[in-house]
């Protein structure tokens, strides 16, 4: 690494993927640029988050096709046994792999790093503890803090016992698969573990508070994950909650639920939520959070603060690590791109999103609830269609399809799409385009089906 200079154009607190986003596009328009991360670049997303845990979700998914190779005329009556440790060590080792990536991409857009801890101190300079312990100091014409989420345990006084259960990232940790485990929270985080464990043949327990999963979705993918998870021999512990962890001699766990059951399990994931990664003397530069702890900004992702703004996990919104990419570009386009791009903002309006459930589910848009509130019963119409794919016909194992079309107005504009289903994925990325160009119910019906496939039903509704 060059020497590290003590005053920048742009300095970014937080390495993952919008703080990283955002210093290489400043450092591609010619602002000299420092980053600052504590633990490793890439963030949540590439460490703990949604890389490692697609490669679990690939194992599941690839788990789920073996056990019905059969009915397909395959031979399976091998050893087709599942080896966690394998697959973690190999899975390790490829986010290892992109953290180097990082690093080889920033220095080759000229952006400085450094791993340590930052904070601003009462003199408005931003301190950097070192990870061995010695003390830096910088200063910047911008400040971006990007220093997105954490996980959220319940308070040790809720519930005895609440150490005894990991988090989100303790999942990346296990070194070996648990036969029986229990994920609290019904969530995007606890119902893909969930599908994980299930998938791999884990005896899986989902506790909930309400009746249904996913509860931020519209009711099409609420209904129709919860219902396939309990077909499919997930044990969903519906208006329950833990009041007591209790560790056994032989290490396993006795859960205490409201309901007066007792669960007993081998490992216990808490999955209730993120909050915002502070700590970051914020109070000594006189930046404001909401209720929340989320640091407030404006459309141009400007705190109160001149000169010193935030986006991703930390301020809420939408959090997703391509949200947080997008907002960080377009921040460093407007501060340092010219005139060109002095207008430019993130648009957090009709935002594809995903859950790597069993199978997966994607939306965009409005919920069918959502749109009422906001145009009226009588100006919506809903489409909806409920299906086996083909790949399902040659077994007796069936895996639901469910897509739900949500149009408003006389032109029958596009405002909603929701669907479940295998590819679920791949399928949303392509129609997103569409809906974020505006498109109605005319524009979907007019493009020709593509046959035998699961999505040509959504251009064939009625």
């Amino acid at each position: 690494m060059p020497s590290i200079a003590q005053h920048y154009k742009y300095l970014v607190i937080g390495g993952g993927s919008g703080g990283v986003a955002s210093a290489r596009r400043a450092a591609k328009h010619g602002a000299k640029t420092l980053l600052i991360e504590g633990k490793a670049l890439g963030g949540t997303c590439v460490n703990v988050g949604c890389v490692p845990k697609k490669v679990m979700w690939y194992a599941s998914d690839l788990a789920g096709k073996l056990s019905i190779a059969k009915d397909y005329g395959f031979n399976v009556a091998g050893d087709f046994s599942f080896n966690w440790t394998t697959l973690k060590e190999k899975r390790d080792a490829y986010v290892k792999r992109l953290n180097g990536i990082y690093e080889r991409n920033l220095e080759k857009e000229g952006v400085d790093y450094v791993y340590g801890w930052a904070k601003f101190n009462p003199d408005g300079k931003v301190e950097v503890t070192l990870h061995d312990g010695k003390k830096t100091f910088y200063s910047a014409d911008h400040i971006l803090i990007a220093t997105g989420g954490q996980t959220a345990l319940p308070r040790e006084e809720q519930i005895t016992g609440v150490k005894l259960g990991i988090d989100s990232d303790g999942f990346f940790k296990l070194e070996k698969q648990p036969k029986r485990v229990a994920i609290v929270g019904a969530g995007y985080i606890g119902i893909e573990f969930a599908g994980v464990f299930n998938g791999l043949g884990s005896e899986t327990h989902l506790i909930i508070r309400g009746d249904t999963v996913l509860r931020k979705f519209d009711d099409i993918i609420q209904e129709t994950v919860t219902s396939y998870y309990e077909k499919s021999g997930i044990n969903v512990h519906k208006q329950s909650q833990v009041t007591k962890v209790t560790k056994n001699e032989d290490g396993s766990l006795d859960l205490l639920l409201t309901t007066g059951k007792t669960v007993q399990v081998d490992e216990l994931i808490w999955t209730i939520g993120r909050k915002s990664f502070l700590g970051l003397g914020l109070d000594n530069i006189g930046v404001k959070l909401n209720d929340k702890d989320q640091i407030i900004v404006d459309e141009y992702q400007r705190t109160n603060v001149p000169n010193v703004y935030s986006l991703g996990d930390v301020v809420g919104n939408v959090e997703l690590t391509p949200v947080a990419i997008a907002a960080g570009r377009k921040l460093s386009n407007r501060l340092f791109g010219g005139d060109q791009f002095k207008d430019q903002k993130m648009d957090y309006n009709n935002v594809p999103s995903v859950v790597f459930s069993h199978p997966e589910s994607g939306s965009i848009g409005l919920t069918e609830k959502q749109a009422i509130e906001r145009f009226g019963k009588d100006q919506i119409k809903v489409y909806q269609s409920k299906f086996v794919s083909m790949f399902y016909a040659m077994s007796e194992h069936k895996s639901p399809i469910a897509y739900k079309l949500i149009v408003q107005g006389d032109n029958e504009k596009v405002v909603g799409l929701h669907i479940v289903g295998d590819s679920s994925a791949e399928i949303l990325q392509g129609f997103g385009v569409a809906i974020k160009m505006g498109a109605t119910k005319d524009d979907f019906d007019n493009c020709v089906a593509i046959h035998p496939t699961s999505a040509e039903e959504l251009v064939t509704m009625v």
